[in-house]
């Protein structure tokens, strides 16, 4: 057996948020623990941004409180700054994740400010969070292209990786936001970023707007990374990107990385019942190819 790969689920976060018909919070809760229950080690659950930029998520302290939290599962959420870092400290969680961009002209139309700027909003939130004792992931989007600046120089992605390393982030999530990247454009990337930041430090985000993203899993995997982001049913997908098709399948990594021999926790006929259950819930197709093809 392979060594075992973790998935990071980002389903309930990621790939509720651009959802224009608003999700009960009961609904919420029930995904999240069903991801839980299916052998996720991580389920990304909410975010604690302002509900002006993401309204699907105004309920974010609601979701996480009444969460049946399973022993051994990290339940982490995204926070754009201090404020954010203390509301969810109100609720208990116990790990945070931070973003920013490797593209100059994404962080901006994002954030409102450069990519020095928004690394310089986090220190405040990584002092405080050591203080409490609370993990902190990172993110680092467009890393294989911009949707309003085109090709994002290597270097820029392995700049900013650094910094969140740097930073105190213990893994730095590297995102092809708008799906455009291959698999040898996506290994070199991987392997650029390694040089700066130990591979064991490292996780993959694809989404799948090109239909590459379960190919480039595949070439990072063999490349040495053990953590990918995924997300049932391939829920999500960039607003900016056009023709985004949602974020890579957490069905179809699964069943990919279990055919290359490595372990995952995941139970897949548990998994794929939860993405059929939510696209029915959502009213929309399901995105995942085994979600399709799984015989009961």
């Amino acid at each position: 057996m392979a060594e075992p790969v973790r998935i990071v689920e980002v389903g309930p976060r990621d790939g509720l948020q651009n959802e224009q018909r608003v999700v009960p919070a009961a609904t919420k809760v029930r995904l999240i623990e069903a991801l839980a229950d299916a052998g996720h080690q991580t389920v990304e659950a909410t975010s604690f941004v302002s509900p002006r930029w993401i309204p699907q998520l105004t309920d974010a302290a609601e979701v996480f409180s009444a969460l049946r939290r399973r022993a051994g599962v990290a339940y982490p959420v995204l926070v754009p700054n201090l404020q954010g870092l203390e509301r969810a400290l109100a609720v208990g969680v116990e790990e945070v994740a931070i973003f920013t961009a490797a593209s100059e002209a994404f962080s901006q139309r994002n954030t409102n400010a450069s990519i020095d700027q928004t690394i310089e909003r986090f220190r405040p939130v990584m002092a405080r969070a050591g203080e409490q004792g609370i993990l902190v992931r990172g993110y680092v989007s467009t890393v294989l292209g911009c949707p309003y600046q085109g090709e994002v120089p290597l270097t820029d992605v392995v700049r900013v990786a650094r910094a969140l390393h740097e930073l105190g982030c213990y893994e730095i999530s590297l995102g092809d936001t708008i799906g455009i990247g291959t698999p040898p454009a996506a290994r070199a990337m991987l392997r650029a970023v390694a040089e700066v930041v130990p591979m064991a430090q490292l996780a993959v985000h694809f989404h799948d707007t090109r239909g590459q993203a379960l190919a480039n899993v595949f070439a990072c995997v063999e490349a040495g990374v053990r953590v990918v982001d995924a997300s049932v049913a391939g829920l999500g997908g960039c607003p900016y990107a056009e023709g985004a098709s949602g974020n890579v399948a957490s069905e179809d990594v699964v069943y990919l990385l279990h055919g290359m021999g490595h372990d995952t926790g995941v139970d897949l006929g548990r998994l794929v019942a939860v993405g059929r259950w939510i696209s029915a819930e959502l009213g929309r197709a399901n995105g995942a190819k085994l979600g399709l093809a799984w015989k009961d």
